[in-house]
């Protein structure tokens, strides 16, 4: 019995994202690779001041992806990240929003820290992804809904 295809099983089958073009069996990704794939996510900090941080990705993906499985990958796994981060964004401040009312502000002693670790740990986050994306590496971001494929 074969196994199910994972995407991320494979560092570089072109196979694993339809319209792909890619090496197989492995290579390593140059150098234009790595910076495209770094860019798919330290670029979403430009945008992310607008609630759009998953544009970076989402314009490496669609501009370079189909030329490299390995920026592909990365480009996806950016793109679902934002994604994810943005719906937690939207129902977390909707829960802030309430709980500051319900409380008459004193949630506010909970909340704010919370949106700074929030913050910071989208922030960490998206440095690794783009440290790894530049060393050549896989990374998968955690509490992320795989959406995008």
């Amino acid at each position: 019995m074969s196994e199910p295809l994972d995407p991320y099983s494979r560092p570089n089958d072109a196979s694993a994202y339809p319209g792909a073009v890619g090496p197989s069996p492995y290579t390593p990704p140059t150098g234009e690779e790595r910076n495209w794939a770094m860019a798919g996510h330290l670029g979403s900090f430009v945008a992310a001041w607008l609630a759009l941080g998953l544009l970076a990705p989402l314009l490496v993906m669609l501009t370079k992806g189909n030329e490299s499985s390995y920026v592909r990958r990365h480009a996806v796994e950016s793109l679902n990240f934002q994604l994810s981060w943005l719906i937690y964004t939207v129902l977390g401040g909707i829960t802030a929003f309430l709980l500051a009312i319900v409380t008459l502000g004193l949630g506010l002693i909970v909340i704010v820290p919370l949106i700074a670790v929030f913050l910071l740990t989208y922030a960490v986050l998206v440095i690794v992804g783009g440290v790894k994306a530049s060393q050549g590496a896989e990374f998968r971001y955690p509490l992320t809904i795989r959406l995008v494929s």
